[in-house]
């Protein structure tokens, strides 16, 4: 399998998704009643959640990539 970066955003979208997914198929099959008006919110705030996490960890990686440590002065294997 090759390997491939992971996305933390798609990891959050995916799991609310399935939440909501399996929370209106139990209501299908009658272990439960979920009112119609459930996944709207759901839905909104993991993607909103969904959003935030991926934009961190594009933020994160931006930073690591170029390799900043501090932006008040030199790193500590520079001379001054």
């Amino acid at each position: 399998m090759l390997r491939h970066e992971f996305q933390p955003g798609k990891l959050v979208a995916g799991t609310v998704l399935t939440l909501a997914g399996v929370l209106y198929a139990g209501d299908a099959g009658g272990a439960w009643e979920t009112p119609w008006f459930v996944a709207i919110p759901l839905v909104a705030g993991g993607l909103c959640l969904a959003g935030a996490v991926a934009l961190v960890t594009g933020l994160v990686r931006r930073r690591r990539r170029t390799g900043r440590t501090t932006t008040d002065g030199p790193g500590p294997d520079v001379a001054v």
